[in-house]
């Protein structure tokens, strides 16, 4: 039995994580060429949207992580965001500046889009690979 009829026989996914583990099943991970080729393929912007990203995740990224159980990846992405926080508050502190909130408000935005972009192939790699690393970004393409 293939990894596919594993997850549909299951009946424990909706039919929107169905279609994106036999979307990263038959075609690899975002970094694959064989996935970008089939990614461009998708009929209209909602297909591309259901495949390539996660709204819940946008909205509620730290939180939903948990709940699907990428407890690992959320971490990771915490300790990135935090990093990221700090050496920003340091330099502006060094400068005497305060954080402009445009500023603010990208960094706020590039942590949303992090999360909403790696959390469905995170969880296909957790519930159909049963691989769960330390890495929030792995197979993402840069």
């Amino acid at each position: 039995m293939s990894t596919t009829e594993q997850v549909q026989g299951t009946g424990k996914y909706s039919a929107k994580w169905q279609e994106r583990f036999d979307f990263f099943n038959t075609y690899g991970a975002p970094n694959d060429p064989r996935h970008r080729e089939a990614f461009k393929a998708l009929p209209g912007f909602k297909k591309k949207m259901l495949i390539n990203a996660n709204v819940i995740a946008f909205f509620f990224g730290p939180i939903y992580l948990f709940v699907l159980g990428l407890w690992k990846k959320n971490l990771a992405m915490i300790g990135i965001i935090l990093g990221i926080n700090i050496a920003v508050s340091v330099i502006l502190g060094i400068l005497g500046m305060e954080s402009p909130r445009a500023l603010d408000t990208g960094l706020s935005i590039a942590f949303s889009m992090s999360y909403a972009i790696m959390t469905n192939y995170a969880y296909y790699l957790k519930e159909v690979k049963g691989e769960q690393s330390w890495n929030p970004f792995e197979g993402m393409r840069f």
